[in-house]
């Protein structure tokens, strides 16, 4: 008998109801669960994060202090601002890189493609700079694009009223707002000053919303102006003098540096060739941003030997009128002293004549009376004293400049054969190192009475409120030598001078209303792979000027000169020094001698 299958039955028309409504809670739940996680447990952390996607940290650069020098009676600038513009963008906002860039281009020159990079640059990177010194016109017409993501930010550029006077001497300011070299980079901290802070609500765009009452603003202090020592007047002078010395000598460059020796203060100082710090990016050769008064010591040759007769004068192991006699050459160390024009006995010597012939010979027998007639660890350790804690060599001098050099003193210890000569050759110049400004510093000391003042570019500092400071001279060392030794080393370098004039150079009179002397010094230059160039010196000169007692200190360095007569030091740092004193007679006001 057949059977049909059951008929399914039909699902309970509740039942189904039920399932949906529980399945609605379940779902309902978990948003609720979801929602109650987010705005409640998550809450602090969500409203944070949104709040700092809107709320944007700003700098507000400080204006950089300017920088002043002694004009006349009164001062002037020579290094100011000038208020342009930095284009930057958020590479992260900007949508249409490409549109962006071709708005840009025709305002700030360069090419699209460039641009266009720069905005899509990745890394989640939220600012690039995409243009420098920017006009306030050209500014204003970016702003008027009101692209988003795109701003300008004004920021001070440095611009330099006497153009490159000074310009080693002042450095420059790198695109970072940094000081490099020179008095901008040695008072950086001073100049800067401290930046302000803008922290704001912005727009989707970027833009902040100044009506925000979050909006927290730090203003920012300006940094503070520095007042040079340094004279305009004589600054440029000597700069004109460097530079036709240098281009007539055919020097590889030049240096000088001019000092008030009552005080230390620093009124002129140059070297040349040189460059403009308004357009620093354009030199090639890096080395032009040096400022080779400081930065470069070398062996200065005969100069030395005002040091070595200061040293022995006071050590009262010669008096101005000893006399010895010169073998025209000293065997030491396996080796021989001789002078450089006399390579034989020449008699009967004087201190006068070591300095006038500038006798080698001369120079080593004051070592030897400094160690009790021979050259031994006594003498070495005396000479090194004077050297190194009288006249502060082989140690920088602090002087507000960036790089400066130490120079090198040799120990006097015994350290092995050669020690010696080592020494001999240091008595008259050689195998020991200094910079212009450490030997015009030292010649200071000789000539003022004995005291070492630290040398110093700054005059004062002005703070953002108006606050002055004037620095002070600053004693280092107040018996470097005594007021006896000081009159006996004048004396004997004016005479000096005297004696030149009748060896046939005639710029160096300079009448008898004023005291000048000094000595010339030609400096052999070390090869690095042992002794010294046979067609390479140095010429260098060092002396004073003044009426009664000396007023000015001047220290040439003529670096390689290969076009001259005679020897280096009388044929390329003496005329030097002969015209930078003339123009400090003729303009700065020397005090003549009196009754």
């Amino acid at each position: 008998m057949n059977q049909n299958p059951p008929a399914p039955r039909d699902v309970n028309p509740v039942q189904r109801a039920r399932l949906w409504y529980a399945l609605l809670l379940v779902i309902f739940g978990v948003f609720a669960v979801r929602v109650f996680y987010l705005q409640v447990i998550r809450y602090d952390y969500y409203t944070d994060a949104a709040r700092n996607s809107q709320l944007k940290q700003y700098e507000i650069p400080a204006e950089r202090g300017i920088i002043t020098a002694h004009y006349g009676g009164g001062t002037v600038p020579i290094v100011m601002n000038q208020r342009l513009f930095t284009l930057y963008a958020d590479p992260t906002i900007i949508k249409k890189p490409e549109a962006t860039a071709a708005k840009l281009q025709p305002v700030i020159g360069g090419n699209v493609d460039d641009i266009t990079k720069k905005l899509k640059t990745g890394g989640g990177a939220r600012y690039v700079i995409l243009a420098r010194k920017l006009t306030p016109a050209q500014s204003a017409k970016i702003l008027g694009f009101k692209l988003g993501g795109v701003g300008t930010q004004e920021q001070d550029y440095r611009t330099y009223p006497q153009g490159s006077l000074a310009a080693q001497l002042l450095g420059f300011v790198n695109n970072d707002g940094k000081g490099e070299y020179g008095v901008e980079q040695a008072m950086n901290n001073d100049l800067k000053g401290k930046p302000g802070q803008l922290k704001a609500v912005t727009d989707v765009n970027g833009v902040p919303l100044a009506a925000k009452a979050n909006n927290i603003s730090i203003a920012p202090r300006a940094g503070d102006q520095v007042g040079l020592t340094i004279d305009v007047g004589m600054q440029a002078g000597v700069e004109r003098i460097l530079k036709a010395a240098q281009e007539s000598n055919k020097a590889k460059d030049i240096s000088a540096v001019v000092m008030d020796v009552s005080t230390g203060t620093i009124k002129a100082m140059a070297n040349y060739p040189s460059y403009d710090p308004a357009n620093y990016q354009n030199v090639d050769d890096a080395t032009v941003f040096s400022n080779q008064t400081v930065t470069e010591p070398i062996e200065p040759g005969s100069i030395t030997k005002v040091l070595t007769t200061a040293a022995s004068l006071q050590e009262g192991v010669i008096t101005p009128s000893t006399t010895f006699y010169d073998p025209g050459s000293w065997p030491i160390d396996g080796a021989a002293v001789s002078d450089v024009e006399e390579d034989h006995s020449t008699g009967q010597q004087s201190i006068f004549s070591t300095l006038d012939k500038s006798l080698n010979t001369g120079a080593t027998w004051m070592l030897m009376q400094l160690g009790g007639g021979q050259l031994n660890f006594k003498g070495r350790t005396t000479l090194h004293n004077y050297f190194a804690d009288h006249f502060m060599l082989g140690q920088p001098t602090g002087i507000e400049q960036g790089y400066e050099a130490s120079g090198y003193v040799p120990r006097p210890q015994n350290t092995g054969a050669g020690i010696n000569l080592t020494y001999a050759n240091m008595s008259f110049g050689q195998a020991y190192t200094a910079t212009a400004l450490q030997m015009v510093t030292a010649l200071s000391s000789i000539v003022n009475g004995g005291t070492y003042y630290q040398p110093r570019l700054v005059d004062s500092l002005t703070s953002a409120d108006g606050t002055t400071t004037v620095m002070q001279p600053r004693v280092l060392k107040s018996d470097v030598v005594s007021a006896q030794t000081s009159n006996q080393m004048v004396s004997l370098l004016e005479q000096n001078n005297a004696a030149h004039i009748k060896e046939g150079f005639p710029y160096l009179n300079f009448g008898a209303s004023y005291g000048v002397g000094g000595k010339t010094g030609t400096a052999e230059i070390a090869n690095p792979i042992g002794g010294y160039y046979p067609d390479k010196v140095n010429g260098t000169y060092m002396g004073f000027v003044g009426g009664n007692k000396p007023q000015y200190a001047i220290v040439v360095f003529n670096m390689q000169p290969t076009k001259y007569a005679g020897f280096a030091g009388s044929g390329t740092g003496q005329p030097v020094f002969a015209n930078i004193a003339h123009m400090l007679i003729n303009n700065f006001g020397v005090t003549p001698r009196t009754p």
